[in-house]
């Protein structure tokens, strides 16, 4: 069985040198399946980021939420900077962005365009990208607490230690702080065997978690409930490939874990149900807010959420847009949530 060390060689080797011409070697269409970006984060890509940055992206998925002017920003596995730089955009002159990567040619691509980004933004942004395994992103620098948002677009899957990832986030970020990202996952437990396929996981294919054992990972690591923004059925393009993965089914999927904030919760589990009203402040998204695929807010109209939603938006750095009221009885209009792996084969 290969070694972690081996692992990370292995992805150093598949996204540094043999997809060097970017993600148009991809053997699945996990970067061309994603929804498209909110229109303020195209404009970003389109207007400010430099084109060799843009030329090797290889996420699944838009893991940058609107609203982060001021924010403190941590990239997981940052590549040659795409999000990164978004996010800077967006966080502003006030705000900062770290990335954290392992791959050198990556690495090198992402700081060395970082004087021309600064050009198009008519300042220079707090935007630095670190060393390091995202296993061990103290080890590169990161300090704990010191992030209000972390991202990470199709990279912890190819991790050989998610739960040291998730555990390391939830130490990075602030209480009230959201780790906001996509990644692939599985359907079903992937096999050991394939695990040891140097393609199927620089793919992302062998590393992919299943969907209920990741949810409880994240639980343990003391993120609340996880809720899912977007999802997105992947097809492996390559027949080799698909005949080694055989039934398994693939979703990239775009996740919002936060760490609760016991400070400022005021709804529990045991509470009666709540009404919040969004204040229609998240620029970009002044008409309507969506939380996740089962909450979306329209500014200024009381809308019913259970208490576990309750306790995020009052308690998160969402707190500011949002006046959330106990009531003194519980609304049963609000169907419950089919578990997410249910509502991924229903794609």
């Amino acid at each position: 069985m290969a070694s972690s060390s081996e692992k990370h060689d292995n992805v150093k080797e598949y996204y540094g040198k043999v997809l060097s011409d970017g993600s148009s070697g991809l053997k699945t269409n996990a970067c061309s399946a994603r929804s498209a970006p909110h229109p303020t984060v195209c404009a970003i890509i389109r207007t400010k980021v430099p084109s060799a940055v843009n030329e090797r992206f290889y996420g699944c998925g838009n893991p940058i939420p609107l609203g982060i002017g001021g924010m403190d920003v941590l990239d997981l596995g940052s590549g040659c900077g795409r999000d990164s730089y978004v996010a800077a955009a967006l966080a502003g002159p006030e705000g900062s962005v770290t990335g954290v990567d392992m791959t050198d040619e990556l690495l090198e691509v992402a700081r060395a365009n970082v004087a021309p980004f600064a050009e198009t933004l008519g300042y220079r942004p707090r935007l630095r990208f670190l060393a390091g395994y995202i296993e061990d992103i103290q080890a590169a620098g990161v300090e704990p607490e010191s992030a209000d948002l972390c991202i990470s677009n199709c990279v912890v899957n190819l991790s050989p230690n998610k739960r040291a990832v998730l555990q390391g986030v939830f130490a990075a970020l602030r209480p009230g702080g959201e780790f906001h990202f996509a990644d692939m996952y599985a359907d079903r437990v992937v096999p050991p065997e394939l695990a040891e396929n140097k393609v199927l996981h620089g793919e992302g294919l062998a590393g992919a978690l299943c969907v209920p054992d990741f949810e409880r990972m994240a639980r343990a690591a003391g993120f609340a409930q996880p809720r899912v923004l977007d999802a997105k059925r992947i097809d492996v393009l390559d027949p080799a490939l698909r005949e080694l993965v055989g039934d398994t089914q693939y979703f990239s999927v775009t996740y919002r874990l936060f760490k609760p904030d016991g400070s400022k919760t005021i709804h529990t589990a045991d509470t009666a149900s709540a009404v919040a009203v969004y204040r229609g402040t998240v620029d970009g998204c002044e008409e309507k807010y969506v939380l996740d695929i089962h909450n979306s807010f329209k500014a200024c109209v009381s809308t019913p959420v259970d208490a576990d939603t309750a306790a995020v938006l009052e308690s998160s750095w969402l707190a500011k847009h949002f006046v959330v009221e106990t009531l003194e009885t519980p609304i049963n209009d609000k169907p419950d949530a089919a578990p997410t792996l249910a509502m991924l084969q229903s794609l």
